[in-house]
């Protein structure tokens, strides 16, 4: 039984191969050269644009209508699949497996629409027969989304269904070594099945060749992108899946990620996802439609349980607001409203370090020559006064994961992406466009990367420095000396960073400086009250 499922998801992949080898001569064409060099059915929607190749029922040509490459009104439609001999080809396939008895619809046969384009509300049914008395038909309906439905069936002349087993892959030629790899997120194949999440990144696959799954009841299959995703989610029904599987062909490295039913059906209805990662649309369709874990696409990474309520929070906000940039501000308030209780006493402990460095001074000017005396005078100092030196790192320590969760924000999710602030903050995901080493383009030359210090970082190396000077000097010079030039670190590091995150980082410092000022202003006045009495 093993080696027939085997064999059955194989199929696929073979044919894919095939297909790719006898391009090896092809002539050299631009994608629109390629889709207009076979019949294809218009796909038209507010969401998408784009067709299906009749010949082979393949969906080759699909781009998405409310994204752009750039910011320029006048750029080009993001492009999400590529006919197969294109140089970014990506596309998906459905069909059914070869049956000894039954000649099947091949890559070369050609389809015939019941109509002149698919839209939302005005499905489409492809049919073809094989001459031998049995139609085969592949029903076809867009959503006013991303969502197709595709029902497969076939019947003999009498209209008895004839059962056959169903498949569907995405096959994808992608140049590891023209993309760098990013840690923080992944793209590649993903897969949820029977309710477990993979993941694995093209360099992964190119290493292990393939993975095959022969009894799965239920999941999805996709490849990922940043912004983009495309998934196939069968229905459910035993299915065979082969999560990836990888191979060279024609100077080109391929993905595949395919499904096949174990059983012959007499009908197969399956979704198929193509499009942008919009958290909201992922969400209702994985409600609607019962697919598990489909907002896992967006990859909202380790901190999951904290990174999405962020996202949610800054969207609320962003409704609230129309700017991602006052969002991001009004995040960062809630934070710190969050942790003020705890910043409070933190700035008080520092206070009150303040005003004992004269006596840590003496003490280490006192044991200068004596380094563990010096320690347990300086123990028995916080002891005695009742001094807390770590708890001025705590608030930092605790906002480490929220910093980090809108980091991932900012990188992974498709409503930061082109999303402006004000002035020459036009894109939030991205780092700072102006530099001071250029005189904020006065100069016209292009600085290495490392001397790439734009305006909002700088402002961050302002507020870090009139933090230092708030707090309490370390006693431990070399540790001062670290303390004092980590301002300027921390510029060169956020330069290259999205704007959005130094903003953020920014406006906490502002908020922290008035929260210190404050506490210090009313301390110092309860003093005097003291003194006064």
């Amino acid at each position: 039984m093993a080696a027939s499922i085997q064999a059955q998801v194989q199929t696929q992949a073979q044919h894919a191969k095939e297909v790719e080898q006898a391009a090896a001569s092809v002539p050299v064409r631009t994608r629109e050269e390629w889709i207009g060099s076979s019949p294809h059915l218009p796909i038209v929607s507010d969401h998408l644009h784009g067709s299906i190749a009749l010949k082979g029922l393949r969906f080759d040509d699909l781009t998405l209508a409310k994204y752009r490459e750039t910011q320029d009104k006048d750029s080009k439609e993001v492009v999400l699949f590529s006919p197969l001999h294109d140089k970014d080809s990506y596309f998906a396939e459905f069909g059914w497996m070869p049956e000894a008895s039954v000649r099947i619809p091949d890559k070369d046969t050609v389809w015939t629409a019941s109509g002149s384009a698919l839209s939302p509300g005005q499905p489409v049914t492809l049919y073809w027969n094989n001459g031998a008395g049995i139609t085969f038909s592949v029903a076809i309906s867009l959503d006013d989304k991303y969502m197709f439905t595709l029902t497969q069936s076939a019947k003999d002349a009498a209209g008895k269904p004839v059962p056959l087993q169903s498949y569907a892959y995405l096959n994808r030629a992608y140049d590891i070594h023209a993309h760098s790899s990013i840690n923080i997120l992944h793209e590649g194949p993903i897969s949820v099945l029977d309710g477990m999440l993979k993941e694995v990144t093209y360099k992964d696959i190119s290493e292990n060749k393939e993975q095959i799954l022969p009894a799965e009841k239920s999941g999805w299959l996709g490849i990922s992108d940043k912004y983009w995703f495309a998934s196939i989610i069968p229905p459910e029904a035993p299915f065979s899946a082969r999560i990836y599987s990888y191979y060279a062909a024609d100077g080109r490295e391929r993905f595949q990620t395919e499904y096949s039913a174990n059983t012959p059906q007499p009908e197969t209805t399956l979704h198929f996802f193509a499009g942008a990662k919009e958290l909201p649309v992922l969400v209702d369709y994985a409600s609607r439609y019962h697919i598990v874990l489909f907002d896992r696409a967006v990859d909202f990474g380790f901190f999951y349980f904290l990174t999405k309520p962020i996202f949610l929070l800054l969207n609320y906000f962003h409704g609230l607001v129309g700017n991602f940039g006052i969002a991001i501000m009004l995040l960062t308030v809630v934070v710190k409203l969050l942790m003020f209780p705890l910043a409070n006493k933190a700035f008080k402990s520092a206070n009150e370090m303040k005003e004992w460095m004269p006596k840590l001074k003496e003490l280490q000017e006192r044991y200068k020559d004596d380094l563990v005396k010096f320690n347990q005078e300086r123990m028995e100092l916080y002891k005695r006064e009742k001094i807390n030196p770590a708890a001025g790192c705590l608030p930092a320590l605790i906002q480490f994961p929220v910093f980090f969760s809108l980091y991932k924000v900012l990188y992974v999710t498709l409503e930061m992406r082109q999303a402006p602030f004000f002035g020459w903050i036009q894109d939030l995901s991205l780092p700072d466009p102006t530099n001071v080493f250029t005189l904020f383009g006065l100069l016209h030359w292009h600085p290495p990367g490392l001397l790439h210090v734009g305006v909002w970082p700088l402002l961050m190396c302002l507020t870090m420095i009139i933090q230092q000077k708030q707090s309490p000097v370390p006693p431990d010079p070399t540790q001062a000396k670290m303390i004092k030039y980590m301002p300027y670190f921390f510029l060169f590091l956020f330069s290259s960073v999205a704007a959005g995150l130094v903003i953020y980082w920014t406006w906490s410092n502002i908020l922290s400086i008035l929260q210190q000022w404050t506490i210090r202003h009313l301390d110092a006045k309860a003093k005097r009250k003291k003194l006064a009495a």
